[in-house]
């Protein structure tokens, strides 16, 4: 039962707010874009959660995603190619914004739970990976795709990516392969494996008992994981700095996994070339840092891939044109040069990222 709806019955909101019982559910509700993240929802977001986080009437905060493709396909690379002609300005604000967002989930007092169902991609692993309580299911397909585009996994995945088990996290990144829910298991990006038949029996239950009971009730074991299994091959082969080591490494290996692990070499080699170097850079620079000073991080490589031509490429031939065809520059990794990987990282100055966030009571 439906105690109070805080977005005052809107049902073509961007995003829908209620709250049941003690459970405060967070909908996003662009289904037609698998929920893809705008500014406007972002904005939203944040200013709910900021109230629950205060109210003593909620207990525990659910995130969830409308329509029967996932929780969020990501934020709306359309408008990024849009306003990158424009100097990229409204993109640099909204980052500023989803990186708060992602920021206040990590430190967020009361049970943050993310129906991880679907697909959960870039930003929409900004919304759920950094929570308390990450559930995926067997329709969970999760991955940090941004190679593909000529960009670099953000919203905090670099973080995330360099503290799972050996070199699985470097494969995921580079290669920005989907996952299964048993393989976002294996990297740390997930807690628990629910079936998605019993999600809304899970919700009701959310309603009034504590998510650690709640969750723990639903809950099974998981399939198991193909990137566990294949932790020899991908240990062996990305453990390198160098990507241009790591490919040769990956074609060269005649081990058990050699025929996945040329498979994973032609991926790489097909993304952005810079892309795959800096986020490798990204990966090693990040461990040991905190979640904030990750998210500042990410921001100087985001607003250096504004500029920079791949970017706007990988757009067009992903999304726009749809011809599965980018030019990059420079087209193979080996002349992509040091310093050009390292202006990537350096700082920014007077536009350095600002999360601007006190922290929840």
């Amino acid at each position: 039962m439906t105690d109070s709806t805080e977005t005052g019955g809107d049902p073509n909101a961007e995003v829908l707010f209620e709250r049941r019982g003690r459970l405060g559910v967070a909908t996003l509700n662009r289904p037609r874009a698998v929920n893809a993240l705008t500014a406007g929802m972002v904005g939203v977001l944040l200013d709910q959660l900021t109230a629950w986080a205060d109210d003593d009437g909620v207990a525990t905060v659910l995130v969830r995603g409308a329509g029967e493709r996932g929780l969020c396909a990501g934020g709306d690379i359309v408008a990024i190619y849009e306003d990158i002609p424009a100097g990229g300005g409204k993109t640099a604000d909204f980052w500023q914004a989803e990186y708060r967002l992602n920021s206040l989930i990590s430190r967020y007092p009361k049970p943050y739970v993310a129906f991880m169902d679907g697909l959960v991609l870039g930003g929409g692993v900004g919304i759920s990976a950094h929570g308390s309580v990450r559930v995926v299911t067997e329709r969970t397909r999760m991955g940090m795709p941004e190679t593909t585009i000529g960009f670099a996994p953000d919203v905090g995945g670099t973080l995330l990516l360099s503290r799972s088990p050996g070199e699985a996290g470097t494969h995921a990144a580079l290669t920005g392969a989907h996952l299964s829910a048993a393989d976002a298991l294996h990297l740390g990006l997930a807690d628990h494996y629910v079936p998605s038949g019993r999600l809304e029996e899970l919700m009701v239950a959310l309603e009034s008992e504590t998510a650690e009971a709640a969750v723990g009730r639903y809950s099974e074991a998981a399939p198991p994981s193909a990137l566990a299994q294949q932790r020899a091959w991908i240990d062996s082969c990305y453990a390198s700095d160098d990507a241009v080591e790591i490919v040769r490494r990956l074609r060269s290996f005649d081990g058990e996994g050699g025929g996945e692990a040329a498979n994973a070499a032609d991926t790489i080699e097909a993304k952005s070339p810079t892309s795959v170097k800096v986020t490798l850079a990204s990966l090693r620079r990040v461990r040991g840092l905190t979640l904030d000073e990750a998210l500042a991080q990410e921001y100087r490589v985001g607003l250096r891939f504004l500029a920079a031509p791949d970017f706007r490429e990988g757009i067009r031939a992903q999304v726009v044109d749809k011809d599965r065809a980018p030019r990059w520059r420079p087209p193979t990794l080996v002349e992509v040069l040091p310093d050009q990987v390292e202006r990537f990282f350096e700082p920014l100055g007077s536009k350095e990222l600002d999360l601007g966030l006190k922290e929840p009571n």
